[in-house]
């Protein structure tokens, strides 16, 4: 009998829908874990990234997308539209992410960003892909949210959300209780959280168990491209964070865990349904009489590194 704690539902992704295109846009605050999501999924075959959003977060939105575009350049996908959202620049995580989000490290200048604001760019892709659009959140969920206010029928327009934040049953890396990504516009995470459309959750329960190590690193520098080479040296600030947490120089990368479930590429072990409520200060409870009922992942059934690593290197 299959698992009821991971039904097929919290499965969208590629392998398991039995090949084809998952179309995808991507909501992120391009920091150095947004930069390895972003390596992992412009090497996934079966995914049509439409468009990218920059928020505010690890970085201002105008910064994330300069880092976007650079990636973008790097990896010779310049074609992909990276549009910039709306709202002040807030917390920033330079202690994290480095000055410039992504570890200091220089990246190319890359093409222009979309003239359309994150929002009408979300609104445009969900318009146009038939109910096939698939939304990767990588960020605070201020973008999504504020096209669901505008646009309220999106709920019904969209085939899932997948987002990476939240502490569950953990704690959390900004408050004892909350999660940077939640914390920084709960309202708009509660927004999403409670729309119509299903939402997969990976929280830090499961992202803090999986990482890559420096002769991870080490492997990814020497992968052949600029873009694997610079995303290599990103690690390095990473690194310096939390190695004092965590005793041992490794890193989890939050947002590539995030991918490879949106993806379909890593598969939950246990990812039961949960009634969630968001506070004031982005702290996640699970509450019968919430209005969010979600997905939420908590285990997966291998470990996340080796996957992430072989499939930005190829040899997935």
């Amino acid at each position: 009998m299959a698992d009821e704690r991971v039904p097929r539902s919290v499965l969208p992704g590629v392998r398991h829908e039995g090949g084809g295109v998952l179309k995808l846009y991507l909501d992120c605050d391009t920091g150095v874990d947004d930069a390895v999501a972003l390596a992992y999924l412009l090497a996934f075959p079966g995914v049509d990234l439409l468009g990218i959003g920059t928020c505010n977060g690890n970085t201002s939105a105008v910064q994330a997308a300069r880092n976007t575009l650079g990636l973008l350049t790097l990896a010779d996908k310049s074609d992909i539209p990276v549009a910039i959202g709306e709202g002040a620049f807030g917390r920033g995580a330079a202690t994290v992410h480095g000055d410039n989000g992504v570890g200091g490290v220089v990246l190319p200048p890359g093409g222009e960003a979309d003239p359309r604001s994150a929002v009408e760019l979300l609104k445009d892709l969900a318009r146009a892909s038939d109910g096939e659009l698939h939304i990767l959140i990588t960020g605070p969920c201020t973008n999504v949210a504020q096209a669901l206010s505008e646009m309220p029928e999106m709920s019904g327009m969209v085939a899932g959300v997948t987002i990476m934040g939240g502490a569950v049953r953990i704690r959390g890396n900004v408050t004892p209780r909350s999660e940077a990504n939640i914390h920084d516009d709960p309202a708009a995470a509660a927004a999403v959280l409670a729309a119509g459309w299903p939402v997969t959750l990976v929280p830090l329960d499961v992202t803090m168990q999986h990482r890559l190590t420096t002769g991870d690193q080490a492997a990814l520098r020497a992968g052949g491209t600029l873009l694997h080479e610079s995303v290599a040296d990103m690690l390095s600030t990473y690194f310096d964070f939390y190695e004092p947490e965590l005793g041992v120089r490794e890193i989890p990368v939050h947002d590539a865990v995030a991918a490879g479930v949106a993806v379909g590429e890593l598969t939950p072990s246990d990812a039961p349904q949960l009634p969630l409520r968001v506070d004031l200060e982005g702290a996640l409870s699970e509450d019968v009489s919430a209005p969010s009922s979600v997905r939420v992942v908590l285990a997966l059934a291998e470990p996340a590194g080796p996957v992430i690593l072989r499939r930005i290197l190829g040899i997935a």
